[in-house]
């Protein structure tokens, strides 16, 4: 009797420790959310909130998972050496492209408000950009992959319908297409970012918008790698 007992509350303690490491998409979305509004929020220098930013994403964001997906079928062609590469580069854009042009940005008000468990792997969390002033909400979803409950990443943005990973599908798929499918030219275009970034992002004279204009930026306007792109092309 000692020894069912003793198994009994054991079987119990491992549930009780899963249940206390699982994270809900919805939690995890909304606590991502806070923390990237509080270092924008802070009075601090634009390279103190970059640096947080990135770490910020480092932490919640599958970038490689989605530069992969942003690859699409190219992918199949790389060799080991080739996929390391691209990883590399993939993840030195997203970090710069993504924590500099967001440190420019102030006072997000996001709310979590519902979720979709898709699958064991996959959950879509519900969210709105707050409306300010003649400016409308906004609704973002995140895709979130959780097949490690533990440990839930962001997978993909989609605002208003569209998916910020498919469109950058679209974008590399177009520069491969434009160069006979050489994953080298793509190689150069993300190497070349790299390296400018600070100008695309600091040339011009400083300025502040919020995280709204932000939103509605990416959905009217072509993205930072496209701009580039036809640049170079």
């Amino acid at each position: 009797m000692r020894l069912k007992n003793l198994l009994f509350f054991t079987l119990i303690y491992f549930l009780s420790l899963t249940s206390v490491h699982s994270i809900e998409a919805d939690v995890f979305v909304q606590s991502t959310v806070n923390r990237a509004s509080k270092v924008l929020s802070e009075n601090s220098s634009k390279d103190e909130k970059i640096a947080k930013l990135k770490s910020i994403a480092i932490e919640t964001v599958d970038i490689k998972g989605i530069g992969f997906y942003t690859l699409g079928s190219a992918r199949k062609n790389l060799n080991q050496e080739q996929k390391q590469n691209y990883s590399k580069l993939f993840k030195e854009y997203f970090l710069k492209s993504f924590s500099s042009r967001l440190a420019e940005y102030t006072n997000p008000e996001i709310d979590v408000y519902d979720k979709e468990v898709l699958n064991e792997n996959y959950t879509i969390v519900n969210s709105l950009l707050k409306a300010k002033g003649d400016r409308p909400e906004i609704k973002i979803d995140w895709r979130i992959y959780t097949k490690n409950p533990e440990n839930p990443l962001v997978r993909d943005l989609i605002i208003e319908g569209l998916s910020l990973a498919r469109t950058q599908k679209e974008e590399f798929a177009s520069i491969l297409n434009s160069n006979e499918n050489d994953i080298n030219e793509l190689f150069k275009v993300l190497e070349n970012f790299s390296k400018n970034w600070i100008l695309y992002f600091f040339g011009g004279p400083a300025r502040t918008r919020t995280w709204d204009q932000y939103i509605m930026s990416l959905l009217l306007q072509p993205t930072e790698l496209q701009a580039q792109t036809l640049y170079l092309l």
